[in-house]
């Protein structure tokens, strides 16, 4: 997680409460923090908690997690693994049931390619057939001489 980026992250709440066509004050009130505050954050003069960027974010009808990522709360990798089993169980269209299976479908497939992208060692024969880990190879001249 990275340090908190609050000028970036008051750019992005101003920008994001224009576009919902919000006043500072509507924000404040519907957010739950006082007009002051809510300018400071705009301005980058204070850090706000995770708790009150939750509350901003309801207000403003974006995710939570959007602005944790603004705030350097949050990296965005970590953000997209919160955000797509949200985004399943949120889908009014698929019974309960289905989003389960689709939520384990995707983290089958996340830790799936999480092992592909870092191979460790399997604990299998070293050096492949007739290598020194190799339970069939001999162990000595003896043997080599015993199974030619």
């Amino acid at each position: 997680m990275g340090a908190l980026k609050v000028g970036e992250l008051g750019e992005f709440l101003r920008e994001q409460r224009r576009s919902a066509q919000l006043s500072l004050r509507q924000l404040a009130d519907a957010a739950g923090v006082s007009n002051p505050y809510l300018s400071q954050i705009e301005r980058g003069l204070r850090k706000p908690s995770a708790e009150i960027l939750q509350q901003l974010a309801k207000a403003l009808r974006i995710s939570a997690e959007t602005l944790y990522v603004q705030a350097g709360m949050l990296d965005a990798r970590e953000r997209q693994e919160l955000e797509v089993p949200a985004a399943i169980l949120m889908d009014p269209s698929i019974s309960e049931r289905q989003k389960q299976v689709l939520i384990q479908i995707y983290e089958s497939f996340r830790k799936e390619n999480a092992a592909a992208a870092d191979p460790a060692p399997t604990g299998g024969p070293r050096n492949g057939p007739g290598g020194p880990d190799d339970p069939k190879a001999p162990d000595g001249p003896d043997d080599a001489a015993a199974t030619a």
